[in-house]
């Protein structure tokens, strides 16, 4: 049955802060991995696909990401509802500037160091963040925080970190050429949601279905709701290729040129709504 966008998604406290943990792990042998090669130094300095991020600011970018909660979970909240999670990734548009100011200055100062130094560092945001997965604040459903944006739950701020953590794994990917990252298999499956979720939210409707097997379908764009046998509009695509939709990495045109989705009927095409997050 396809997802209402009206009725927002749950996500299991337990299950994110493993995915979490299981996708961190990834990250920290890869950055280890890449900061043991011969040409580590050029390795950091390469380019990457995010503008004018480099493998070095790209990296402390990470590290930023997964140790925002640890340094910030125990500060006061002010009252006010928590932002609905699909919400974030239309939100995070209007922080985009910020975000990489923050970045280049990370990079210049905590991972400003030799590639060993890199790692080490990268080591030490990995243990901060899945120490905090162990507090009972991290556990506890009703738990807010505040991010930027404005109290959210912390539960639903971990769903946020797996996005950040997904999706520059694989910017990582590419730009090592590596042919595929380990991805944790439930980190995958909450990403994959929350972007086509987000999609939904962002444009609501029933007229397209979206299929993202094994992980999410839902329905999209003004028009009547489809209910039963086949409908007239429908997308398929994989997870890894809808996350990169979802997020500007692929085009529609690059991505149903290369096989990588399917879309049939006249309304299908998707590519004015995307990217879904900036």
């Amino acid at each position: 049955m396809a997802n209402s966008a009206k009725k927002a998604r749950s996500y299991d406290p337990a299950k994110v802060r493993a995915a979490l943990a299981g996708q961190t792990e990834a990250l920290r042998a890869a950055v280890r991995e890449l900061c043991a090669r011969p040409h580590a130094e050029e390795l950091l300095a390469r380019p990457t696909r995010l503008g004018e991020w480099n493998v070095r600011q790209l990296v402390a970018h990470l590290g930023f990401c997964l140790d925002w909660l640890p340094h910030h979970l125990d500060e006061p909240v002010p009252a006010g509802a928590a932002i609905p999670l699909v919400e974030w990734p239309g939100l995070t548009r209007t922080a985009a500037e910020a975000i990489s100011a923050a970045v280049i200055e990370h990079a210049e100062g905590a991972f400003a160091g030799s590639p060993a130094e890199v790692a080490k560092e990268f080591d030490a945001a990995c243990d901060l963040l899945l120490a905090t997965l162990d507090r009972p604040e991290a556990a506890d459903p009703a738990r807010r925080f505040v991010i930027r944006f404005g109290p959210i739950l912390v539960t639903d701020f971990l769903v946020t970190r797996l996005v950040e953590t997904v999706v520059h794994a694989d910017d990582l990917a590419a730009v090592l050429e590596l042919p595929a990252f380990p991805h944790d298999r439930q980190a995958l499956a909450a990403v994959t949601r929350l972007l086509a979720d987000a999609l939904a939210h962002r444009v609501p409707g029933g007229a397209v279905e979206l299929r993202i097997p094994p992980f999410a379908v839902v329905q999209a764009v003004e028009g009547p709701r489809h209910t039963r046998g086949t409908p007239p509009n429908v997308v398929e695509t994989d997870p890894l290729t809808w996350i990169r939709l979802a997020t500007g990495r692929t085009s529609w045109a690059e991505a149903e040129g290369a096989a990588e989705l399917t879309a049939s009927g006249e309304r299908s095409d998707l590519s004015a709504y995307l990217p879904v997050l900036g």
